[in-house]
């Protein structure tokens, strides 16, 4: 794969892919898929009852699948320098293993160019989980990923070079009336 229109052309198919996040090593798939959704969890071997982070490409994405937010959430996006997930109480239109129990939904605003462009080009979220096997650790590099997750994807973004050495985001729970809760620093 070459370019951004094959990578999502396999997300459009329902497909998985390996690619750098702007956090780390990341699986993704349309996050409106609920097979590919799946697929995702069979990889990962990941439990049933645990969603996903999705990433949007801007605030007017957001808004397009988070019906209802308390108006802060608007400034901690505009004076957060870091990768910064944020959980909604609501949301709509997005598949079932990306929503918690209580309808909520952890979406990040990606600064990363590549991730950009691909959901601007995909016209839709995509999932951003970390790529591993559940409780194992994250690969730094692509040659550092579980060979057993690269022969399950369907593609990945060969970037061999890329060596991501950040931490996971931070995510905080923000609900409706406005009151916080950290989730993890």
């Amino acid at each position: 794969m070459a370019n951004i229109q094959d990578y999502c052309d396999c997300l459009e198919k329902g497909g998985v892919i390996l690619y750098p996040t702007d956090t780390i090593w990341g699986l993704g798939c349309d996050a409106t898929n609920e097979d590919a959704c799946q697929k995702i969890k069979t990889i990962k071997n990941r439990s049933e009852d645990q969603s996903f982070i999705v990433l949007v490409d801007s605030e007017r994405m957001l808004e397009r699948f988070v019906p209802e937010f308390h108006p802060v959430c608007y400034d901690l996006i505009d004076h957060t320098e870091e990768p910064l997930t944020i959980i909604y109480p609501t949301s709509k239109n997005l598949a079932a293993s990306v929503i918690g129990k209580d309808g909520s939904v952890g979406i990040r605003i990606t600064k990363d160019p590549f991730c950009i462009k691909l959901i601007q080009k995909l016209k839709r979220p995509i999932v951003s989980t970390s790529a591993n096997i559940s409780g194992k650790p994250h690969g730094k590099s692509l040659s550092e990923i579980d060979p057993t997750i690269k022969s399950k994807v369907d593609c990945f973004i060969e970037d061999n070079n890329k060596e991501l050495n950040n931490p996971p985001s931070k995510i905080i729970k923000i609900d409706l009336d406005g009151s916080v809760k950290i989730i993890r620093k």
